[in-house]
């Protein structure tokens, strides 16, 4: 009898172009491992743990339509995979690449050294255009468009059973350790509200993509708001971008919003390619100057959390991340920025802390971005936000902010977005934890005061060499020192560095 092929679901979590189930053939058995270990970390949460479980559920009532349910383990990876090859003759698994956070990547290395050890063939199959062991950007983007241009995965239309799977009980939260994390506007994880929700955004929403991307309020229904689909695979990039290409060839009048949701697209491939290329960027800042820099603030960082620092917009936005588990990318720059820059936090305290909020994270784009926002890249336009100025330009009427800060309601609009500047500040809602001018000031000044430091260029143009891009409209600030770097006449020390 043929032995089966073992499909490692990890964050791919659909039946629709899946190389690695395409690749596997008939014979196959689709494996889902809960990882206590990793639901225990500081950037994982319940939210994201219930999103997952429903998408569980889902895959597998799909897997079940084609023949073979998905067997679900619990354990410790490298431990449960032993145990399925030896009792079901199993010599070949196959996966997706993954470009997860630092426990992921130990943990796939564990496995590879098991793999290798007892004779296993474990196979990783790109599912976007991240590349490994990239070694030079330079010409990446055609090779990304070559990867989207390629056709989909063919569609596996039926699997021979393999064992029998007994339904398996997916834990509930609590039972992982995980604490509770009531999120009552989460969007729903199964693959029926992924494709609708596809179709939504093309079909209509689409229209006012452009115009309502930056403010919280209209951004809830204009943005396309498939990021946790991507996050954990239940769409593939490519599928994505060939329905929003047969969506642009229906309507060409949509171009432009199509375009530019494209182009997010792409940056989103760019980030995750970062996080390949230097997995420390997760841990360590980017520019080694900026280690050491910021200080914890342990009041500061339960107010910024708890959206109670006195700034309403940031307060608003964050509480209405807590509620939802998304929020849009300016507001989440917005967060960051403002924790690095006016509560001179460090990104790796915040970041962990908008991690286990997002039930979209995507380690790739989410420490990349905490870095930029934060400007420890070194290469990177600083972006100090100004929240009173974001709230006037995103929220003028206040309506968000009266929606997620009851405290506010009764407030004269003229100080809405001031409280502190009314005549009677409102009892219910605290004075501001810092002074928004001064502490943009010093931010200003320290951070351009270091980038002025002797060897702060030199270490910002071994990071351009390394990660920035090379398209002019994804990461324009890098791209810019790139085009700089490379018109300036070479230092001889770093011919001989590994570049």
């Amino acid at each position: 009898m043929e032995h089966p092929v073992l499909v490692w679901f990890k964050r791919d979590l659909r039946i629709t172009d899946h190389p690695a189930l395409a690749a596997a053939g008939a014979h196959v058995l689709p494996v889902y491992i809960i990882e206590p270990d990793y639901w225990r970390l500081s950037d994982t949460s319940a939210r994201q743990w219930a999103f997952t479980r429903e998408a569980l559920a889902s895959l597998r009532e799909e897997l079940a339509a084609l023949g073979q349910p998905l067997l679900i383990r619990q354990g410790v990876a490298v431990t449960e995979l032993a145990r399925l090859c030896r009792r079901h003759k199993i010599t070949r698994i196959i996966s997706h690449e993954e470009t997860g956070n630092g426990w992921t990547y130990a943990r796939d290395r564990q496995v590879a050294a098991w793999a290798r050890a007892n004779g296993i063939d474990w196979q990783e199959l790109p599912q976007c255009a991240v590349v490994r062991r990239l070694q030079s950007r330079d010409g990446w983007q055609g090779a990304r468009n070559r990867f989207l241009g390629a056709g989909c995965a063919p569609e596996v239309s039926a699997l021979a059973p393999v064992c029998t799977v007994t339904p398996t009980h997916l834990p509930a939260p609590r039972a992982l350790g995980l604490a509770a994390d009531p999120c009552p506007h989460r969007q729903t994880g199964c693959h029926g509200a992924a494709r609708t929700t596809l179709a939504s955004f093309l079909g209509q929403q689409v229209e006012g993509y452009r115009r309502g991307m930056s403010a919280p309020r209209s951004a809830e229904r204009a943005c396309s708001r498939l990021s946790p689909y991507l996050a954990l695979g239940m769409l593939s990039v490519r599928e994505v971008e060939h329905a929003r290409q047969q969506a642009r060839l229906a309507r060409p009048e949509r171009a432009a919003p199509l375009n530019s949701f494209a182009k997010r697209l792409a940056w989103r491939d760019h980030f995750i390619q970062k996080l390949e290329d230097e997995p420390a960027l997760e841990h360590r800042c980017l520019h080694p100057a900026h280690e050491g820099l910021r200080e914890s603030d342990a009041a500061r960082l339960a107010a910024w959390a708890a959206g109670e620092t006195g700034l309403p917009f940031v307060d608003a936005c964050m509480r209405y991340l807590r509620a939802t588990g998304w929020l849009n990318f300016r507001m989440r720059a917005m967060l960051i920025s403002v924790a690095s820059y006016h509560l001179w936090l460090d990104w790796r305290e915040t970041g962990a802390h908008l991690a286990r909020l997002f039930t979209d994270y995507e380690p790739g784009i989410h420490w990349s971005q905490c870095q930029m926002q934060s400007g420890t890249t070194g290469i990177n336009t600083l972006r100090i936000y100004n929240p009173v100025k974001q709230g006037h330009d995103q929220d003028p009427e206040g309506r968000f902010i009266r929606s997620w800060l009851p405290e506010l309601r009764e407030l004269d609009p003229r100080y809405l977005h001031t409280p502190w500047k009314a005549p009677a500040p409102p009892p219910r809602y605290p004075a501001p934890i810092v002074d928004i001018e001064a502490a943009g000031r010093r931010a200003r000044e320290v951070m351009w005061g270091l980038r002025k430091a002797a060897g702060f260029q030199e270490d910002a143009a071994r990071i351009v060499r390394k990660h920035a891009s090379r398209a002019r409209d994804n990461d324009r600030s890098s791209a810019r020192h790139l085009r700089a770097t490379r018109r300036a006449k070479p230092d001889p020390a770093q011919l001989q560095l590994d570049l």
